[in-house]
C-alpha cells in the first residue's frame, strides 16, 4: 500500500467516524426538539422541563455543527500530498501509538485490507490544541520526543 493510498484510508475512516457523531448529534438534536413539541405550551414560565429540551437541542446542535465542519475539514484533508515533517494535517506513526494531526476526533479505527485479509488499525484524530500535538510537531522519521514520561520513536509520517 502507497503512502498516498494509506493517508487516503485514514483520512476517509476519521470522516466516517466523525460523519457518526454527527448523526447521532442530528438525531438527539431532533429528538430533544420533539420532546419539547410533544410537551405543549409553557404551563408557566418557570416550566423547567420546556427549557431542559431546548438547552438539550441547543446543546446538540452546536455538537452537529461543529462535527459537519469538522467534515469539511477533513474533505480538504484529502486532496492534501503526504507530508514528510509532523505538522497540521500529518499521520504520524510511532513505535507505541497513531495519529492523525487534524480535529479533536478521538479514537477511530481504519480498515486495512493486506493480501490475508482485512485489518483494523487504531488511530487517533487530535488537535492543534492537544499538549501531544505540541510534542509531535515538527519530527521527522526516526526522530524521538518524550510525552508523560514515554519515549515515542516517529516510524513513519505521511
Amino acid at each position: 500500500m502507497t503512502r498516498e493510498q494509506k493517508r487516503a484510508a485514514v483520512v476517509e475512516a476519521c470522516i466516517a467516524h466523525q460523519r457518526q457523531v454527527a448523526d447521532t448529534a442530528k438525531q438527539e438534536m431532533e429528538s430533544a426538539q420533539q420532546q419539547s413539541n410533544d410537551y405543549g405550551a409553557n404551563v408557566d414560565r418557570y416550566d423547567s422541563y420546556r427549557t431542559k429540551m431546548l438547552r438539550a437541542r441547543d446543546m446538540y446542535a452546536r455538537q452537529y455543527s461543529n462535527a459537519e465542519a469538522g467534515i469539511r475539514y477533513l474533505e480538504e484533508m484529502l486532496r492534501k500530498p503526504p507530508f514528510d515533517i509532523a505538522e497540521h494535517g500529518a499521520i504520524v506513526e510511532t513505535n507505541s501509538s497513531r495519529f492523525f494531526l487534524s480535529v479533536g476526533v478521538g479514537k477511530f479505527l481504519v480498515p486495512f485490507v493486506p493480501q490475508q485479509g482485512v485489518r483494523q488499525e487504531v488511530f487517533f484524530a487530535i488537535s492543534a490544541q492537544s499538549p501531544i500535538y505540541a510534542a509531535i510537531k515538527g519530527h521527522r522519521v526516526g526522530e524521538s520526543f518524550v510525552f508523560n514520561g514515554i519515549r515515542h520513536t516517529v516510524q513513519q509520517v505521511y
